[in-house]
């Protein structure tokens, strides 16, 4: 049997467009060489010839994070080539990157989550920040919907900080979701695999000095964050932050691998944040670690990823 055939996307128009080209750079060195031939395209500069050259390829592997390319625009285009790729499908991915969709399918399926508001670019920020300090509290998360990596996002302490962050966030896009504040632990847990998923090992992550919270620089510069796997939580609280995780997989639709963001709180309750279709793969990035931790090298997790993708073709 010939080697397989791999595109895989890079790079994109996205904010988060260099995480993706690092991500990118340890996926190619850690395929298997002698079981698959990589080829490597950008969407922001040669799209065009992977829809020339898509036949010649088994399936394709996009490590795009952010609009154009986890949002399920490139999934759709994937679709329309009938080239199967690594990841959720078009109505998963489109579901996922949009935060106030996500909150109404976590609520849709009684998963918990903090209160928010949505707010439209429309709108005065003062009044609307009015309207969120009396119904939300003070601090308060202001973000855009269809970003990630926490690309926009502020925890605003006055109802003036939250007027400049809608501001802020609305340079994203024309809607923005201002949420309750919830005081606690940062965690994260990710899930493997299609109709039979599994989870991995929840991971804690402590934002280092002069992080409020787990921003940008926190998740990609070294050092910038302690990130402990397995998380130092009770075996009940582990196996209830999986159980939600497997829960917002199935409930998102979501395929071959997502990652779940939450927040435990002191009394011991946890509330979900949103759900990664892509999540990183650099070598600072949280999907590895717990894959390590849970007995997949970084080798075995994608294999395990191109497997479920060809599993998935025509599904």
């Amino acid at each position: 049997m010939g080697k397989i055939k791999v595109a895989l996307l890079s790079g994109g128009r996205s904010s988060e467009r260099e995480v993706s080209l690092a991500s990118a750079h340890e996926v190619v060195a850690n395929l298997d060489a002698d079981r698959y031939d990589v080829t490597s395209f950008d969407p922001e500069q040669n799209l065009s010839e992977l829809v020339n050259r898509h036949r010649e390829f088994d399936l394709a592997f996009p490590v795009l994070h952010g609009p154009f390319g986890e949002d399920g625009t490139i999934q759709g285009m994937l679709e329309l080539l009938n080239l199967p790729y690594v990841g959720s499908g078009v109505m998963s991915s489109a579901m996922c990157m949009n935060k106030a969709v996500t909150k109404i399918t976590y609520r849709a399926y009684g998963l918990p989550v903090a209160e928010d508001i949505i707010a439209q670019n429309s709108e005065d920020p003062n009044s609307v920040a009015l309207k969120a300090e009396k119904a939300l509290g003070l601090p308060a998360v202001v973000k855009p919907l269809n970003q990630g990596s926490s690309v926009g996002l502020t925890v605003a302490k006055t109802c003036g900080e939250i007027a400049a962050a809608l501001k802020l966030a609305w340079r994203f896009g024309t809607r923005a979701m201002i949420e309750k504040y919830i005081s606690g632990r940062e965690l994260t847990c990710a899930i493997i695999g299609n109709s039979d998923s599994f989870a991995l090992p929840p991971i804690e992550i402590r934002p280092g000095a002069g992080h409020i919270f787990f921003d940008y620089a926190a998740k990609y510069e070294p050092g910038q964050a302690l990130e402990l796997c397995p998380a130092p939580i009770t075996k009940d609280q582990t196996q209830k932050i999986q159980d939600l995780s497997l829960a917002a997989h199935k409930a998102l639709f979501c395929r071959g691998v997502s990652r779940t963001d939450f927040i435990l709180e002191k009394s011991g309750d946890f509330y979900l944040l949103e759900t990664n279709t892509i999540p990183g793969l650099t070598s600072n990035s949280l999907l590895p670690r717990a894959a390590a931790a849970y007995g997949l090298c970084f080798s075995e997790l994608l294999d395990k990823l191109i497997d479920l993708a060809l599993e998935s073709q025509g599904q």
